[in-house]
């Protein structure tokens, strides 16, 4: 009865494991793509980060009032 419990531990964290490794990449990835928008908008147009995230949060808050219907 133990080594079934063993073998079905190993394969849970192994599986749980294979999860975290792919979480992790799409989220390195995700940031490195993010990073080199943000350092091309810097280089060839003069936008700087704050700038860009002024936008990103007067986008959001749109969003949020379409949605919420508060004006």
């Amino acid at each position: 009865m133990n080594i079934i419990l063993l073998v079905a531990a190993l394969i849970v964290t192994f599986l749980v494991f294979t999860w975290l490794v792919k979480v992790v990449k799409a989220t390195v990835g995700t940031a490195i793509a993010i990073a080199l928008l943000i350092l091309a908008l810097q280089l060839f147009f003069g936008i700087g980060p704050m700038q860009v995230w002024q936008q990103v949060s007067q986008f959001f808050q749109a969003v949020w009032q379409t949605i919420t219907g508060s004006r």
